[in-house]
C-alpha cells in the first residue's frame, strides 16, 4: 500500500499544487462565500450594533487598517501630486454622481412604467439611492492595487468623493424623488447636517488619520516599512479587511430581513441587473477616460508653427486622455458605490425605523458584493492591459537600469577590495625577509629604549644614595 502511495506521489503533489494555486487566486471569493453564509446564519454577530459592535470594530477599525497600509506603501510627493490632479477629480465625480445616477434613474422609470407587480417600487427607489452614493471607501483602493493601477489616485478619489457625498447624495435623492417618485421623498432637510457629521467622523477617523500616521512611519523608517510590507504581505491583510466590511453589510441586511420583505423576482432582477450595469458603467468610464476624438484633434505636439489657441487647447484638454494606470483607477472608482457610508446616508434620510428601509438597502448591499466580485475578475485583465502599456514598460526598463547600475557599483567596490587584499598578500609573500627584518628592528629598538630607561633609573638611584650618604 505504501509503495503504491510512493509511486503515485508525483500525481498527488501535482494535484496539491494545482489546488494550492487555485486557492491562492480565488481565496477572496471563497472567503466572501463563507462570510455571507456566516452573515445569514448569525446576523447578530457582525451587524450594526451587534455583538462585536461592527459599526466601530469593522466600520472604523477595518477601514483604518486598509488606509494605514496604503499610507505605508505610498510616497508622500506622489500622493500630493495626485491630490492636485483636478482633471481626474472632475472625471470621477461627474461619473460617480451625475452620469451613473441619471442612467439608473432613466432605467428605473422605464421599469416602473412596465407596471410589473412582482417588482417592488421601493426596491427601485433603493437602486436610485444606490446610484446617488459616492464611490466605495475600501474596495476600489484594494482592487486598484491588485490591478497595478494608480492607487494614489484612487485614494484621493475616495477622500474627496466621500467628503462631497454628504452634500451631493441627499441633494440628488431629493431631485430624483419627485413627480411619480414623490412617495419616496425623505423630505428631511435637517438630516443633511447629521449625515455630514457622520461622514466627517468616519472619513476622518478611518481614512485621514491612519493614512497620515502611515505616511509619517513610512518617511521615518522607509527600509523597515518596506521589509514589513514584503515579508508579511500586508496587502493581503487589506483585502481580508474588505471581506470583514462586506460581512458586516450582509449581516445588517439579513438582520433587517431585507431579503425576505421583497418578492424573489425583484431580488433576481437586482442580482442580474447589478452585474450588467456595473460592466456597462466600467465601459463608460473607460470611454470617458480615453476619448478617441482628443487624439484626432490634438494629433501633433504644440509648437511655434501652431496658433496660440491650439497650443493652449492642447495643454488644457489633452491631459483628459489619461494613461493606463490612471484609467484603471477611474474605471474602478467611477463605477463603484459605497455600502459603508451608503447605509448611513440611507438610514439618516429615511430613518432607521422606516418600514421600507430593508427594501432600500437590498440593492445597495447586493451591488457592493457584486461590484467586488466583478472587479476581482476584471483586475486580471486590467493588470495585463497596464503591463502592455508603453508607460509601464518604460518604468520597468528604468527600474532594471537602476538595478543594473547598483549591481555594477557593488561589484566594482568588491573588486577593488579584493584587489587591495590580493596586493597586500602578494607583497608579504614576495618580501618575507624584509618583513621579518623590519619586525626584528622594531623589537631591537624597543629593547634599546627599555635599556636606556633602566640605565637612567639606576644612575638616578645611585646619585640619590650618594647624596643621602
Amino acid at each position: 500500500m505504501f509503495e503504491k502511495i510512493r509511486k503515485n506521489s508525483p500525481i498527488v503533489d501535482k494535484t496539491i499544487s494545482i489546488i494550492a494555486k487555485f486557492t491562492e487566486k480565488t481565496w477572496f471569493f471563497i472567503g466572501l462565500a463563507i462570510f455571507i453564509a456566516l452573515a445569514h446564519s448569525f446576523p447578530n454577530v457582525a451587524r450594526q450594533g451587534g455583538y462585536i459592535k461592527a459599526q466601530y470594530t469593522i466600520g472604523y477599525l477595518a477601514v483604518a487598517i486598509i488606509f494605514f497600509i496604503s499610507g505605508l506603501s505610498m510616497k508622500t510627493k506622489q500622493l500630493a501630486v495626485n491630490m492636485a490632479n483636478w482633471r481626474a477629480h472632475f472625471t470621477v465625480l461627474t461619473l460617480s454622481f451625475l452620469i451613473t445616477s441619471s442612467i439608473i434613474y432613466g432605467i428605473c422609470c422605464a421599469i416602473k412604467h412596465a407596471n410589473n407587480s412582482q417588482i417592488s417600487e421601493w426596491m427601485l427607489v433603493g437602486l436610485i439611492v444606490t446610484s446617488c452614493c459616492p464611490t466605495t471607501v475600501a474596495s476600489n483602493v484594494v482592487m486598484t492595487r491588485a490591478a497595478d493601477g494608480n492607487e494614489l489616485l484612487s485614494l484621493s478619489e475616495v477622500f474627496i468623493g466621500n467628503l462631497l457625498g454628504a452634500f451631493i447624495t441627499p441633494a440628488l435623492v431629493q431631485l430624483y424623488t419627485r413627480g411619480e417618485w414623490a412617495f419616496a421623498n425623505p423630505a428631511q432637510g435637517t438630516s443633511v447636517l447629521a449625515v455630514y457629521r457622520e461622514v466627517m467622523k468616519q472619513t476622518g477617523c478611518s481614512v485621514f488619520v491612519p493614512l497620515f500616521i502611515g505616511q509619517i512611519v513610512q518617511n521615518i523608517f522607509p527600509n523597515t516599512v518596506k521589509w514589513y510590507l514584503t515579508t508579511f504581505k500586508l496587502n493581503k491583510l487589506g483585502t481580508f479587511m474588505l471581506l470583514l466590511i462586506m460581512w458586516s453589510s450582509f449581516s445588517t441586511a439579513f438582520h433587517q430581513h431585507a431579503f425576505t420583505e421583497v418578492p424573489t423576482a425583484s431580488i433576481l432582477l437586482i442580482v442580474f441587473f447589478n452585474i450588467g450595469i456595473y460592466i456597462f458603467f466600467t465601459i463608460i468610464c473607460y470611454l470617458y477616460s480615453r476619448p478617441a476624438f482628443l487624439l484626432k484633434i490634438f494629433d501633433q505636439e504644440p509648437s511655434n508653427d501652431h496658433s496660440n489657441f491650439y497650443n493652449w487647447s492642447y495643454k488644457f484638454f489633452k491631459p483628459f486622455y489619461y494613461n493606463r494606470e490612471d484609467t484603471v483607477s477611474v474605471m474602478l472608482c467611477g463605477a463603484a458605490k459605497t455600502a459603508a457610508l451608503g447605509v448611513t446616508l440611507t438610514t439618516a434620510q429615511y430613518g432607521g425605523d422606516n418600514a421600507n428601509i430593508g427594501k432600500l438597502l437590498v440593492p445597495l448591499v447586493l451591488y457592493q458584493s457584486e461590484q467586488v466580485v466583478c472587479a476581482g475578475i476584471l483586475t486580471e485583465f486590467m493588470k495585463k492591459w497596464v503591463h502592455a502599456g508603453p508607460e509601464y514598460i518604460q518604468k520597468v526598463k528604468e527600474k532594471e537600469m537602476a538595478e543594473i547600475e547598483m549591481e555594477n557599483k557593488n561589484s566594482n567596490s568588491c573588486k577593488k577590495i579584493n584587489q587591495n587584499a590580493v596586493g597586500s598578500s602578494n607583497e608579504i609573500q614576495q618580501n618575507p625577509i624584509t618583513t621579518i627584518t623590519t619586525q626584528e628592528n622594531n623589537t631591537i629598538a624597543q629593547n634599546s629604549v627599555e635599556n636606556v630607561e633602566n640605565t637612567d633609573t639606576e644612575s638616578r638611584s645611585t646619585m640619590d644614595y650618594k647624596a643621602t650618604a
